[in-house]
């Protein structure tokens, strides 16, 4: 597992452990619309600890059913799985967020090219703090 690809599993299970504790997943009487979200989200979780390409289009259409069906809810999954996931993602996302993502993968990318070890997390924050 890469620091790049565990940064993102922990993401994806704080925001999983974020939504749980809120309505309408908290109520007991919470209907199987939003039952069966949670199960995505799990199966999502799931699919990208085990590296399935699938949990890409997985990935993207939770996001994407996130913010239509719980708006509010947003603010509680990082940013960083809407730019991971991308495709209808990125409509969600302001240009220069998107910029500063594009930025941190070209980072990236040049430290894998040139054999560097790269830690993603020290990067991101340098990058999106002198915004």
């Amino acid at each position: 597992m890469t620091d790049f690809h565990t940064y993102h599993l922990n993401l994806l299970k704080l925001g999983y452990n974020n939504l749980i504790k809120q309505e309408p997943f908290n109520s007991e009487d919470a209907d199987a619309v939003d039952a069966e979200f949670l199960e995505q989200f799990a199966a999502l979780i799931s699919a990208f600890e085990s590296h399935e390409p699938v949990a890409y289009d997985e990935g993207q259409y939770l996001m994407a059913r996130l913010v239509r069906a719980y708006p509010q809810l947003v603010p509680l999954v990082a940013r960083d799985l809407f730019w991971l996931f991308g495709g209808d993602c990125l409509h969600f996302m302001p240009d220069d967020e998107i910029s500063r993502f594009q930025q941190l993968d070209e980072l990236r990318a040049e430290a894998e090219e040139s054999g560097k070890a790269f830690d993603y997390l020290a990067a991101r924050t340098r990058l999106f703090n002198q915004h």
